[in-house]
């Protein structure tokens, strides 16, 4: 094989799974300006009379997001529900001790749900088992989803919320195993409480489905055991386990850091070895799924964030600005996550607007995309229906902290009820171009449609406000002849070749 080339074969029946929409889900927290000057400014000229910016309303839209998880988090361990319902007037300021600023409640439950239903997405509500525990939980469940009757739900109503918000997917705290948690715990004592206020969460409503948290990263020193125990107790009760990630580019080789989702692939693969030695323990017949509930990459801000004044109101905070490697990498990333569509139900995008974001604004200004913007858009857009199984042979690298790094990175996704194919690919190769040949002869009666490609020759180029040079283009080069797809990848590429039945 010359090379700078790769094959593919891609038949109909090499499937992993139907792919669950959720995994294109994302996260608002509140943090920073992701609540309070992102989705919710009420004296932007394009607030709505609610107070939600329109702008971002439209930009999300775009992006299709079918689960938003709220409202934390670090911040879910010290938050009381309670203060953010009712008459906007009653409600108290709180000092956020999770991010050290003032947190002022006009945004709450309620109000979130409001905004979640603008941009057609549902709500993975999150409950606080760091200061608060299992009535907290039961109750909140219990004025969010129980119809009426009762001391909560006519509490809901009371507040002018007459049907049931019908949340599906809770998760049972977060990061729990982090000492900077409020509350933090060990496995045993986190095990205990998530199984206990799982339960009581089903008995007022046997619907919902439950997330217990996973390990904050894989390099924590509980890693594995910590999933292993929390599953021990919980694992008749909840349907998933949550796993965290972020990276960074901090040594500036970009060959290295365009390598880490194979780091994320061998996470995946460990959580699901370790939720299956759970099930033969315990001869069950259930099986438990994963919720990637916050990946991204991370590490820009940090040293702006150590500047902040402690106890501000939505400060600047982890606002990472993403350069087009940053995008080649997410874009990695979502590959990753599509190759283990049978295990991986859920993922958020952490986050969504101005924290960690592929959105940002400007306070009384514009709302802009991030170059990390397209590729998750593209995925979620044209990434819905079945996860094939390629078969690859790519030239691979070696760098400093992995050997065998294939140069395609790819995977492929069948709309069956729509007879449309979509390739996802990225080149990672620094230096040149990749041609890609692929076998799509199973694929009858098939054409290319358009072939999208983000590049820069810049890997260190961002978008801002002003200017969006990290855009997509539809100049793409896929051809189609004799049952096979050739495209030439540029070097340093998000690829989405798009087939369809003529």
């Amino acid at each position: 094989m010359n090379n700078n080339k790769a094959k593919m074969i891609l038949e109909k029946d090499f499937r992993v799974a139907e792919i669950d929409k959720r995994i294109y889900g994302s996260f608002v927290e509140h943090l920073g300006r992701a609540v309070y000057g992102g989705i919710y400014e009420p004296n932007h000229p394009d607030a709505n009379e609610n107070g939600f910016r329109q702008d971002v309303i439209e930009i999300v839209k775009e992006l299709q997001v079918p689960l938003v998880r709220y409202p934390g988090g670090n911040f879910v361990s010290g938050y009381n529900w309670e203060d953010g319902v009712g008459p906007k007037t009653q409600r108290p300021r709180r000092l956020d001790l999770a991010w050290r600023t003032t947190e002022t409640n006009e945004v709450g439950t309620n109000e979130f749900m409001q905004w979640a239903k603008l941009v057609n997405s549902e709500v993975n509500m999150a409950v606080n088992l760091g200061t608060r525990g299992i009535d907290a939980a039961r109750n909140l469940v219990e004025y969010c989803n129980h119809p009426s009757g009762s001391y909560y739900s006519d509490l809901r109503i009371s507040h002018g919320y007459k049907e049931p918000h019908k949340i599906k997917t809770w998760c049972l705290g977060n990061e729990m195993d982090g000492p900077w948690q409020i509350g933090h715990k060990t496995a045993e004592e986190y095990g205990r409480i998530a199984a206990e206020a799982a339960k009581v969460m089903k008995w007022v409503d046997p619907s919902i489905e439950l997330v217990a948290c996973g390990s904050s990263h894989r390099n924590m020193p509980t890693f594995a055991e910590w999933e292993a125990t929390v599953l021990d107790h919980t694992y008749d009760q909840v349907e998933y386990i949550s796993l965290h990630q972020y990276y960074g580019n901090r040594d500036n080789d970009v060959a290295n850091y365009l390598a880490l989702s194979l780091e994320m692939d061998d996470f995946i693969r460990s959580v699901i070895s370790i939720a299956d030695y759970i099930k033969a323990k315990k001869h069950s017949k259930k099986k438990i799924n994963l919720a990637f509930d916050e990946w991204n990459v991370w590490y820009h801000s940090n040293e702006a964030d150590k500047l902040i004044e402690p106890w501000s109101i939505a400060p600047a905070q982890l606002e990472d600005n993403y350069n087009f490697e940053d995008a080649l990498l997410v874009g990695c990333m979502l590959i990753t996550m599509l190759k283990h569509a049978d295990r991986l139900k859920i993922a958020c995008l952490a986050q969504l607007v101005n924290v960690i974001a592929p959105i940002m604004t400007e306070e009384n200004g514009k709302a802009w995309k991030q170059t990390i913007f397209y590729p998750f858009m593209h995925t979620s857009v044209f990434g819905r229906g079945v996860a094939l199984n390629p078969i690859i042979s790519s030239p691979k690298y070696d760098s400093k902290d992995f050997t065998d790094v294939p140069k395609l990175e790819s995977a492929a996704v069948f709309n069956e009820e729509n007879d449309e194919l979509t390739i996802f690919a990225v080149n990672r190769d620094l230096k040149e171009g990749l041609l890609l040949e692929c076998d799509i002869r199973n694929f009858e009666g098939y054409k290319v449609v358009e072939h999208i490609v983000l590049e820069n020759d810049d890997v260190k180029q961002t978008n801002s406000a002003q200017a969006t040079p990290v855009a997509p283009h539809a100049n793409g080069n896929a051809a189609f002849d004799n049952g096979i797809v050739t495209a030439f990848l540029s070097k340093l590429s998000w690829n989405v070749i798009r087939l369809a039945k003529k």
